[in-house]
């Protein structure tokens, strides 16, 4: 019997018992809430009951596959249709119309919807999907230029390779006349910021955005021109020779490896580790509609996240053999369980202990940090998605805006009155600012981060505008 089979079995009887329970009960009686579900939570009266999620297709949307597959999704009422997107750009567009109700998204996605960077719309998350999970590949013949760069132990690459390995093969092409190009996900994405940031951190300038200018090219002053591919069309385009490395999420990076195309140089877990990488994003106008309906998706979600981390990565492999199926990512569960079980495979052959390359519950993973919010936010300022100076009240606000800690909490809270998870689960909503400790991310270029300072944390960059600069 198929698990597809068991919720559909599942959905009609608890539609009898519904049905039964009024005619019993008489009209007074007769709701939903006055039955008692055979499900591990208790359902809210929904507003919305059949609901469609788009996502796209990466690791990273596994917390969906599994809050559908394990039966969670329906524990709280819903009834879910998870549908695959062709890119970010019409992703967000389809929630924007109201043609999804949600999707997982880019961290960065809500943020500059918000602001107005690309569209404008109010979106908004209250769940974190995932933390890192990226990684950044070069062609091989990039890589065998970069190779004689790279310090050496017992014969292998010492780890995490800096871009200054890639720096003079940059200036050789240069050099010759030839651009350097490179591919990431979409302009607000984790991916084009990670990228920035390795290049810069070794004086590659990766280009400025001008929008009050009208230039959305991001390649103003670049030693390193970065484009938008979609993340499944990443191998096919290093392969056809059109870009020469790219930024993106698994199993796109593993995939270049098992093609033997390309070679991941390093993982975002060593450029920066441990903010936010992915949500679940919902239009305001849908979230004031629907706000228990929002709540119980939530709710399934943190159960996916706690499933996928507990016992050390006990699930991983049941979760990655779920998502290789064509209706999610669609990759063999080999490339995909490369990354999900605690290794990461970079020159072929160099299999490397990855305990965290992707983490969906630890370190309060799925809780929407303000911290987080303004990171990405700074990284639209420095590299001219924000043009103009803002003073740090007006990132603490936006962030708060857009990144809906309050609605995590409900969820949570539900939860533990549930009896499904324990207060220690999560962190204490008491105390709890929404500002990681400066200690928790670090960075590749040994620069720290303060969420309460944004000003003062651009002011650090060679590269990069910061005070009253305008690109």
């Amino acid at each position: 019997m198929t698990l597809h089979f068991l919720r559909i079995t599942r959905r009609l009887a608890t539609a009898a018992l519904l049905t039964a329970t009024m005619v019993g009960c008489g009209d007074k009686a007769a709701t939903p809430e006055a039955v008692t579900p055979a499900t591990a939570s208790t359902p809210l009266a929904l507003e919305k009951s059949e609901i469609k999620l788009g996502f796209i297709k990466l690791t990273d949307m596994v917390p969906l596959a599994i809050a559908y597959e394990k039966g969670y999704f329906e524990d709280e009422g819903l009834f879910v249709t998870l549908e695959a997107q062709a890119n970010w750009k019409v992703l967000l567009d389809r929630v924007i119309s109201g043609e999804l109700d949600g999707a997982h998204m880019l961290s960065g996605q809500p943020l500059g919807a918000t602001i107005g960077f690309g569209t404008k719309a109010d979106i908004i998350t209250a769940f974190a999907m995932d933390l890192n999970g990226n990684a950044i590949t070069v062609a091989n013949t990039v890589w065998d230029e970069m190779k004689p760069n790279v310090p050496m132990e017992d014969g292998k690459p010492v780890h995490p390779i800096r871009a200054d390995a890639l720096k003079p093969v940059i200036e050789a092409r240069k050099a010759e006349g030839e651009s350097f190009k490179m591919g990431m996900v979409f302009p607000v994405s984790t991916h084009n910021y990670e990228l920035r940031y390795w290049l810069a951190a070794a004086g590659i300038h990766p280009g400025f955005y001008a929008p009050q200018r009208g230039d959305v090219s991001g390649q103003l002053l670049a030693d390193v021109l970065l484009s938008v591919t979609p993340p499944p069309q990443m191998p096919a385009t290093l392969e056809a020779g059109t870009i020469l490395g790219y930024s993106v999420g698994e199993p796109w990076n593993q995939q270049a490896v098992f093609r033997g195309i390309g070679v991941p140089v390093i993982a975002d877990i060593d450029i920066r580790n441990n903010v936010s990488e992915k949500v679940l994003g919902v239009s305001q106008a849908w979230a004031d509609k629907n706000p228990k309906t929002h709540i119980a998706m939530v709710k399934a979600l943190i159960r996916a996240g706690h499933w996928l981390d507990a016992n050390d990565n006990a699930n991983r492999e049941e979760a990655a053999r779920i998502i290789s199926a064509s209706t999610y990512v669609g990759a063999d569960y080999e490339v995909i369980a490369n990354s999900m079980t605690g290794v990461f495979e970079y020159e072929k052959g160099d299999v490397r202990p990855a305990p965290d390359f992707n983490v969906f519950f630890r370190y309060h993973a799925t809780y929407p940090y303000t911290s987080d919010a303004v990171w990405y936010l700074t990284q639209m300022r420095r590299w001219g998605q924000i043009p103009d100076a803002k003073p740090d009240s007006w990132y603490l606000e936006t962030a708060k805006k857009v990144f809906r800690a309050d609605i995590y909490q409900q969820a949570a809270e539900a939860l533990i009155a549930d009896g499904v998870m324990q207060a220690s689960d999560f962190p204490d909503f008491a105390s709890e600012t929404g500002f990681r400790p400066v200690t928790h991310t670090t960075f590749i270029d040994g620069h720290g981060y303060d969420g309460r300072q944004p000003n003062a944390y651009l002011e650090q960059f060679d590269i990069g505008l910061k005070g009253d600069d305008t690109p």
